[in-house]
């Protein structure tokens, strides 16, 4: 049995493997340099477990309050090292991406203090978070308020619009990297660090957060490289490889960082407590593994673009664009594609495979949302995933794959759906 056979044992035509591959052959000389970036991102996470003397010693499990953990101690070291920042608080008390990014605002702004979000609106999740949409415990609860500046027609930074944002109350500034579910671009470290320095001149004192969701490892350089006080993620997407089960980090100054450790735990608390509950390991070997689970999954929204921007569907990035995510939009136009796309993606999943995904109420969100994430960690999006809002322009967000050849299959899978429903022709 050849390669081609066996896709075809999965369900997946002879005609959509050879679209396929026509695409892949391509993009090749794309997919080299994708490695050479992986490679240089392995050394650096490589170096800083070196650096800190990692050893068998600090994966030992610990409970209770979990004092002098040097295996969580020392890993926070390695995320700080590897990121170059002065500290960073690792812990699986932070139980996702929305989470960390509350932690890290709550913790740095005081009643009174006003955020600014210079990328317009955040990420639906945050929207709670901020008080955007009434919601128990938000910052505008705590006196916190919120003012934000929409980006231009072509996803650059309205700077006449920040400038004169800017008040004598504006204390943080946050910067969502991905596009979240908008069909913008997705800011590179470098349009980050021009942005930072910016606001930074007009008001040296400001705290600048950057969520870094999905932007691990895809370039050489972070945010926190550019000037950021703090870069925000959850250990569930790029930087914890696919093993880590749960988990959020925040890296910065080290105030800022020890502000977020006291607010995690408490006041009085901060980073001695907090037990590992056993969890090193995963998070000490995914975050080994990151730099090559993310190309990989780099690769997939790549081939994802490729395809369906051959069939005629709008992509961000487009085919040929810079990647600084993992994230693929395909606006599909309408809600049979969005579901077949999804459908197709939980198909080709290790786990789950014969479910099928339907739109639902999903808490924070104020859409119908359709997930497929045949995962092995429940919610994992560095592993093979796929959603999007049941909402208008229709558009599906592909990312994740822990190999290469899993982003590739899900891909393929997705098309057969689509062909199968009529959705497209090849």
């Amino acid at each position: 049995m050849d390669t081609k056979e066996m896709y075809a044992q999965m369900g997946i035509s002879n005609e959509v493997y050879e679209y396929g591959e026509k695409i892949i052959e391509k993009l090749r000389p794309r997919f080299d340099e994708i490695d050479r970036i992986a490679e240089f991102n392995q050394a650096k996470v490589l170096s800083a477990m070196q650096k800190n003397r990692v050893n068998a010693a600090h994966f030992a499990a610990t409970t209770g309050y979990g004092y002098n953990d040097g295996g969580r101690e020392t890993l926070e070291r390695v995320y700080a090292d590897t990121f170059h920042t002065e500290a960073a608080l690792v812990r699986p008390q932070i139980t996702c991406g929305t989470h960390a990014l509350a932690v890290a605002l709550s913790a740095n702004l005081r009643p009174g203090d006003e955020l600014l979000s210079p990328v317009g609106r955040p990420y639906d999740t945050l929207e709670e978070v901020i008080g955007i949409r009434d919601s128990i415990g938000s910052l505008k609860e705590y006196g916190v308020t919120y003012r934000q500046v929409d980006l231009l027609p072509d996803s650059s930074f309205d700077y006449d619009g920040i400038r004169a944002a800017i008040n004598e109350r504006t204390k943080l500034v946050t910067i969502q990297r991905s596009k979240g579910y908008q069909t913008r671009l997705t800011f590179s470290s470098e349009m980050i660090g021009e942005l930072i320095a910016f606001v930074k001149s007009i008001k040296p004192d400001l705290i600048c957060m950057v969520d870094n969701c999905y932007g691990e490892f895809v370039q050489t350089i972070e945010p926190s490289d550019m000037g950021a006080d703090m870069i925000v993620g959850s250990l569930i997407k790029n930087p914890g490889g696919g093993l880590a089960p749960i988990g959020g980090y925040i890296c910065g100054t080290a105030k800022c960082v020890e502000q977020c450790a006291y607010r995690l735990s408490a006041p009085g608390l901060g980073q001695e407590v907090g037990a590992n509950l056993g969890l090193l390991p995963s998070f000490y070997q995914g975050f080994f593994l990151a730099p090559t689970v993310t190309a990989g999954a780099l690769k997939g929204s790549i081939f994802a673009a490729n395809v369906y921007e051959s069939l005629g569907f709008r992509v961000v990035p487009n085919s040929t664009e810079p990647r600084y995510d993992i994230i693929q939009a395909v606006e599909l136009g309408s809600p049979e594609g969005v579901i077949a796309f999804c459908q197709g993606i939980q198909a080709a999943a290790p786990v789950d495979s014969y479910v099928t995904p339907v739109p639902w109420a999903m808490p924070g969100y104020d859409a119908e949302v359709i997930m497929a994430a045949g995962a092995f960690v429940q919610g994992s999006s560095i592993e093979l995933s796929a959603d999007g809002p049941i909402r208008p322009p229709y558009a599906v967000y592909f990312q994740g794959g822990l190999t290469w050849f899993h982003a590739k299959t899900g891909i393929l899978m997705s098309l057969q759906k689509m062909l199968d429903a009529g959705l497209v022709s090849l």
